[in-house]
């Protein structure tokens, strides 16, 4: 057990392993989202069933640790894997064709990540749910189950939207190469699953960054006609 945690194949697999699991909740948060585009009853409703109930704040709880573990262990690989190459990362060298620039660049675009969401936290579950947990519901402009009037107000600013979409664009970045990478750790690293793993990596990042962009940019074009463009 002790090599699963200090070894680097044991960190890599943590890594993945938690990584997997943050990828099924982003794929929860945009289907929750796309609900306020087509109905803001509907995605209210949502925000009311979750709350501060007992099970929402279990699930937070366990959201939290997995991102914890998960940004501990890629930033010990990433001091790991720079000690090791010592002075030769100084050296210039060929690329293969085969790395891709996100794979390159993971930990920045982690950065990018990580800092998205301590904003992302701020602007929506700091409002809301801790809202509901001290009891204060003017902690907020809105009620803290009113999470269709906080979009709504914060993507009515343009330059909000595009801090948004840029972190949107990092997690697109960031899936491309971590959905497959992540499959390839537990096991899955034969030539034939490769090929289409990456290929779901690729429609599944997509998917991700359309569902979050289109709740960014559907209620900006709102907010230029005044809420009447339902």
């Amino acid at each position: 057990m002790g090599n699963l945690f200090t070894s680097t194949i044991g960190r890599k697999l943590i890594m993945s392993i938690s990584g997997l699991f943050l990828i099924l909740f982003l794929l929860f948060h945009m289907s929750m989202n796309i609900a306020a585009v087509f109905s803001t009853e509907a995605y209210n409703a949502i925000c009311e069933f979750l709350g501060a109930n007992w099970y929402a704040l279990a699930g937070t709880l366990i959201l939290a640790a997995g991102f914890v573990v998960h940004i501990i262990y890629a930033s010990i690989l990433t001091l790991h894997n720079r000690s090791s190459r010592g002075t030769q990362r100084y050296a210039v060298e060929a690329t293969p064709k085969s790395v891709t620039w996100a794979s390159r660049n993971m930990f920045v675009l982690g950065l990018v990540v990580v800092l998205g969401l301590l904003l992302h936290l701020y602007n929506f579950w700091y409002n809301m749910q801790f809202a509901e947990i001290i009891g204060d519901h003017s902690l907020g402009a809105f009620g803290p189950t009113d999470g269709a009037a906080y979009i709504a107000d914060l993507f009515s600013n343009p330059v909000y939207c595009l801090i948004y979409l840029i972190w949107f664009l990092a997690i697109w970045f960031h899936l491309t190469h971590g959905f497959w990478s992540a499959f390839q750790t537990i096991g899955w690293d034969n030539q034939i699953w490769m090929k289409r793993l990456k290929c779901l990596a690729n429609v599944f990042a997509t998917v991700v960054f359309l569902g979050f962009a289109l709740v960014v940019v559907v209620f900006y074009l709102r907010s230029l006609c005044g809420g009447f463009c339902y």
